[in-house]
């Protein structure tokens, strides 16, 4: 057995027993792990409300068999109370949480992840992450677990998407099958893309390469429905924080 400190984010908890809770963590030093949490439900002394999902922890944790896991103790460094608080700030919060979860691999290290959620959260606490600041959140996370989306030329050719300027350019296409985004001449090879203005493309794109200007609500709009088509492509399902967010009114 191995005994072992690290900061882990609290992605989700799942009830065990009558007394007992398994507890997923995203650690800054083995990535994405589930953890025994013997007692949890019912010990107010030892666990004191610190598994809660959006948590940031300081854990003693026991690797058991090089697979499992032991929570013997958890320490609360930010419990990002100010979030907990405003129902669009959850929304965004979970999401972000629940994209991260499913992006990142068992027990395989992903600092820079790790680094961009608790950066997020930290943004969302202190308000000051708007709209445009989720997008960039899931681009970066994208990329940085290896499914970054191409907007910057033809995912079927490389070649430019638009071949004209001003008002009468050539609308692209949206594939997530093919990686992104496609040009008006490669169509016939993406019947399944989505036909889109190429501002929206472009605005992904300037996020994507780390502009923060904030985009006009219909184009962040349209932008939203692209990275919802991606992402369920990649994941093979629909997060259900889309549906919350949804609800929410957060756009």
């Amino acid at each position: 057995m191995e005994r072992f400190v690290t900061q882990g984010i609290v992605l989700g908890t799942v009830d065990y027993g009558e007394a007992d809770r398994v507890v997923t963590l995203f650690t800054r030093d083995r990535g994405k792990v589930s953890a025994f949490a013997a007692g949890a439900r019912k010990s107010k002394r030892r666990f004191a409300g610190a598994l809660e999902p959006l948590t940031l922890l300081t854990v003693d944790l026991v690797e058991r068999n090089g697979a499992t896991f032991r929570l013997d103790q958890a320490r609360i460094d930010r419990p990002f109370l100010p979030i907990r608080g405003d129902l669009a700030r959850i929304a965004r919060a979970l999401y972000a949480v629940e994209l991260s979860r499913e992006l990142v691999r068992e027990q395989e290290p992903n600092e820079a992840l790790f680094s961009l959620l608790l950066g997020y959260l930290e943004l969302l606490e202190a308000g000051a992450a708007g709209p445009t600041s989720l997008l960039a959140f899931e681009l970066t996370a994208l990329s940085l677990a290896g499914f970054r989306p191409r907007f910057e030329d033809c995912s079927l050719c490389g070649g430019p998407l638009t071949r004209s300027a001003g008002a009468d350019r050539e609308e692209v296409r949206f594939d997530p099958e093919h990686g992104g985004a496609v040009c008006a001449a490669c169509v016939g090879r993406s019947p399944a893309g989505r036909r889109v203005a190429p501002e929206v493309i472009e605005g992904l794109g300037r996020i994507q390469a780390g502009a923060r200007v904030p985009l006009p609500k219909e184009i962040r709009a349209r932008a939203r429905e692209l990275l919802n088509l991606f992402i369920a492509h990649q994941l093979g399902r629909t997060l259900n924080g889309v549906a919350f967010m949804e609800q929410v009114g957060v756009d």
